[in-house]
Formats: C-alpha cells, sequence, structure tokens
C-alpha cells in the first residue's frame, strides 16, 4: 500500500509529518485530511477570532497530491461581549 504524509499548520504551529501513514489510495487519504480538520479545532482553542487550520497530504515521493482548510470565525452579536457570565 502506498504511504501519505499528513502535514497541518493550525496557523500558529505547523506539523511536519515525518513517518506517514498507509493508505488504501487518494480518497482514503483525502478522507484523512478531512477527517483531521475538526479535530484540530477542537484540541487547539482559538486565542482570537479568527483561525485558519491547513492541511496537506504528501504521496511518497514528497508531491503535495491534496490539500484542505477550515476557518474558524467568531464575532459577538449585538454589542460588545465577553464579559458577562450570567445564565439567564
Amino acid at each position: 500500500m502506498p504511504r501519505y504524509y499528513i502535514d497541518s499548520s493550525d496557523g500558529s504551529f505547523s506539523h511536519v509529518d515525518q513517518d506517514g501513514v498507509e493508505l488504501t489510495g487518494d480518497e482514503a487519504a483525502r478522507y484523512l485530511a478531512l477527517d483531521a480538520l475538526p479535530d484540530m479545532v477542537r484540541e487547539i482553542l482559538p486565542d482570537g477570532d479568527r483561525r485558519e487550520f491547513a492541511v496537506h497530504v504528501r504521496d511518497e515521493s514528497g508531491r503535495v497530491i491534496y490539500s484542505a482548510s477550515l476557518t474558524l470565525t467568531g464575532a459577538w452579536c449585538g454589542g460588545e461581549g465577553g464579559g458577562s457570565t450570567s445564565k439567564g
């Protein structure tokens, strides 16, 4: 089976996959990359209201064959917020 490398970035930190993973093909690598994005968001609580998470899939030759990104955008609604802790 071919080996794929899933590199990732959260806007502040980049990880270059040195080990890779054996998968059945390009489509399986694409699925793994897309599946990683929500996990990245959950693991790294954003320190602001906008952050981009990205993954790049490399094949055995080192060529990037697939890229995907997820942008997290947050904004207070109805004026300024963030100071209230009341639960209603």
